[in-house]
């Protein structure tokens, strides 16, 4: 375990002054269920929004809130963490149950879930000032490419209901499974002329934009 956070520290050229953070950080629950990454995440994921929240409104001090709160949204997520995570190679370093000692896939949302675990251990360890470059560093592209602000499936189903029927369109929740720690929430939507179209999500938000998605793509279709 301290040979692959030294490992990562070479990497990502920086130098913990306390160790523990840093394997604490890489370390899933369920190769140690007292001493793991949940908290430490819970705190790396809030530093993560000051800190991009913090960018974007000196980037765009003009903007309109629900512009930034769009922004933000597809720059702090668990498909970004994902993203980034995945270019620093952070999975090499998870430290994860293998009892046979084979080579394993981690799970996509165990990698994104040890990004935002590292922000909080660097925080800890080193402060709010060397954590914002750290993060900064990271998101730089995709900061600069906010400029352009994509538009949700969700939204532009909106959009098109109101223009074409004049009313909101139809979600409803069918069913929240699973552990608490990965829920799966099943939700359907329709406009007034169509089916109900069904899909599944990590979050009741991204399940809703799964359907508005698949939604969007029969009515393109047509």
């Amino acid at each position: 375990m301290k040979a692959k956070s030294t490992d990562l520290e070479k990497k990502l050229k920086l130098k913990f002054t306390n160790q523990s953070y840093l394997i604490k950080s890489l370390t899933h629950k369920s190769y140690d269920s007292k001493n793991n990454n949940e908290k430490i995440e819970f705190l790396g994921d809030r530093v993560l929004g000051l800190v991009i929240a913090k960018k974007l409104l000196e980037i765009y001090p003009d903007e309109k809130e629900g512009i930034l709160d769009k922004k933000f949204a597809s720059l702090v997520n668990k498909k970004k963490c994902l993203e980034i995570a995945k270019k620093i190679e952070l999975e090499k370093y998870i430290v994860i149950f293998n009892p046979k000692n084979k080579k394993i896939k981690i799970e996509d949302k165990v990698i994104a879930d040890c990004l935002e675990a590292l922000i909080g251990a660097i925080y800890l360890d080193k402060g709010l000032s060397f954590t914002e470059r750290f993060i900064l560093n990271l998101w730089d592209k995709h900061i600069r490419a906010s400029n352009i602000t994509p538009i949700d499936a969700k939204t532009k189903l909106q959009e098109f209901s109101l223009k074409v029927f004049k009313i909101l369109p139809t979600y409803k929740l069918i069913s929240n499974t699973g552990p608490r720690h990965k829920p799966l929430f099943k939700v359907a939507v329709k406009l007034k002329d169509t089916k109900f179209f069904t899909s599944q999500g990590n979050s009741k938000k991204d399940a809703e934009q799964n359907a508005a998605t698949l939604c969007m793509e029969s009515i393109l279709k047509k």
